[in-house]
């Protein structure tokens, strides 16, 4: 089995394109029509990330304060400073990981958290 993409509801996709694209570093996939708009984001093992700009069931629902404590994406990534250092430029808040591994979690524009690890 393998995970083929992840869908992440979005309210503007235009925000949550700087932040994918300009603070991840992913680059745009194919996408076919759907019908609504959205963006295909292409992972390095095959897989996607899947942004749609649909309504929220959950808009407005409480969140914890670290990630990891949540509903979360996780990615693995070659230098975890590079990323913190990206994070810290675009001004958005993270938490380090309370395991002790070498990972944080961030909240994407719309509050999704994303855990971003070092894969070495």
């Amino acid at each position: 089995m393998r995970l083929m993409h992840v869908g992440l509801l979005v309210a503007d996709l235009d925000r949550a394109a700087v932040f994918y694209e300009q603070v991840l570093g992913l680059e745009r996939d194919a996408r076919p029509d759907l019908g609504f708009p959205g963006i295909f984001y292409r992972l390095e093992d095959g897989g996607q990330i899947h942004l749609m700009k649909l309504p929220d069931p959950c808009l407005g629902c409480a969140r914890p304060g670290h990630g990891g404590r949540d509903h979360h994406l996780a990615l693995g990534v070659e230098d975890l400073d590079v990323v913190r250092m990206r994070l810290q430029a675009h001004g958005i808040r993270y938490t380090l990981s309370r395991s002790g591994r070498k990972a944080l979690f961030c909240r994407d524009p719309d509050g999704h958290a994303i855990e971003l690890m070092q894969m070495n």
